[in-house]
C-alpha cells in the first residue's frame, strides 16, 4: 500500500475516534515516551560546560532513534504504519480542546479561562472573553500546522521515519526549545531544527486555511503579517485564520505576570471575540483538514 493511502486511512481513523482516553489511561502514549526520553537527556545532559555541543548530540540522537523505529516497524507491514501515523496526527483532539474553550465561554468566563489554559502556555487569570477567544484560535491555527499537516507533510516525504523524526524533535522543541537561561544553549539545536521542519508546513498550512476560504486573494497581506510574529512560521497559520475569520489574533499577553507587547497579526480586523468566533476556527479547521485529505486522495490515486 502507498504511502498517501495509508495516509488517507490514518486521517479517517484519527478524524473518526480521536484520542481513546480508555487506551491512553491503560498504556502511555507514543508522545509520552518521547517525552520521557527528552525529560531524562535533559536531567543527565543539561548541566556543566559544553551545553550546546550536548544538545546537537541528545538532537542526534533522538532523530537517529525515530529513523530506526520507523524503519523496524516498518518491516510489520502498513498497518502498524497507519495505527501509528493515525495515534500521532492530532486533528480531532486539536478541534475538541478548540471548540471546548468557545463551550466554556458560553458557561461563564472563568470556564472559559479554565479550558484555554489546557492549551496556551500564557497567563489566563486576568483574560477578557476577547482574549481567551483569540487565545484558543491562536492555538488552534499554530496547532493545525504543527499537530496535523507537519507529520502529515512528513509522513509523506519520509513514511514512518520521516513522521517519527518530525515528531520527537517537535516534542524536543516544546520541553527544551526555549529561550531561557536554563535552555538557551542546550535546547538551541532541538528548536534550530524544529524551525527547518517546520518551514514547509506552515506555509501550506496557511496556504490550505487561505485556499478554503477566500482563496489565494489576501496572500500577500497574510506573507505580511506573518512577518510580523515573532516565531519563523508560527505566524503564517495565524495570518491566514485572522484572515479568513475577518479578526485581530496575537497582539499583547503576559507570561508569568509580564505583559508583552506583540503586535497584532491583521491590525484591522475584529477584535472582539466571542465563542461563536471559537466555533468558526473549528469549522476552518476542518475544512483545512478536509482539503488535505483531499490532496492526500489525488495522490493516492495517481
Amino acid at each position: 500500500m502507498s504511502t498517501a493511502c495509508v495516509l488517507v486511512g490514518a486521517m479517517l481513523l484519527d478524524a473518526a475516534l480521536g484520542e481513546p482516553r480508555w487506551l491512553w489511561q491503560r498504556l502511555p502514549h507514543p508522545a509520552v515516551l518521547m517525552g520521557r526520553m527528552i525529560g531524562m537527556a535533559d536531567a543527565r545532559f543539561n548541566t556543566g560546560e559544553m551545553r550546546r555541543l550536548k544538545g546537537v548530540l541528545v538532537v542526534v540522537g533522538l532523530v537517529l532513534g525515530a529513523l530506526l523505529l520507523g524503519k523496524v516497524i516498518g518491516l510489520f507491514g502498513w498497518l502498524p504504519e497507519l495505527l501509528l501515523a493515525a495515534i500521532l496526527l492530532a486533528q480531532r483532539s486539536l478541534v475538541d480542546h478548540v471548540r471546548a474553550v468557545g463551550d466554556g465561554l458560553r458557561l461563564s468566563l472563568g470556564d472559559g479561562r479554565r479550558m484555554v489554559s489546557r492549551i496556551v502556555s500564557r497567563d489566563t487569570a486576568a483574560m477578557d472573553q476577547s482574549a481567551v477567544a483569540r487565545s484558543a484560535i491562536e492555538s488552534g491555527a499554530e496547532n493545525l500546522s504543527d499537530g496535523v499537516i507537519a507529520p502529515a507533510f512528513w509522513f509523506l516525504i519520509g513514511g514512518l521515519p520521516g513522521l517519527l523524526v518530525y515528531k520527537v524533535v517537535n516534542t524536543a522543541d516544546s520541553m527544551i526549545g526555549y529561550r531561557s537561561e536554563t535552555y538557551l544553549k542546550f535546547g538551541w539545536a532541538a528548536a534550530r531544527l524544529d524551525d527547518v521542519l517546520n518551514w514547509v508546513p506552515a506555509r501550506l498550512t496557511a496556504i490550505l486555511i487561505a485556499v478554503s476560504h477566500a482563496g489565494l486573494s489576501q496572500w500577500r497581506d497574510i506573507r505580511a503579517d506573518a512577518g510580523l510574529h515573532r516565531s519563523p512560521n508560527a505566524g503564517w497559520p495565524e495570518a491566514a485564520m485572522a484572515r479568513a475569520l475577518g479578526i485581530s489574533l496575537a497582539g499583547p499577553r503576559a507570561y508569568d505576570g509580564k505583559m508583552q507587547s506583540f503586535p497584532f497579526v491583521n491590525p484591522q480586523g475584529r477584535k472582539t471575540l466571542s465563542a461563536e468566533d471559537v466555533d468558526a476556527a473549528c469549522t476552518a479547521l476542518w475544512r483545512s483538514w478536509a482539503l488535505t485529505l483531499a490532496a492526500a486522495v489525488v495522490l493516492a490515486l495517481f
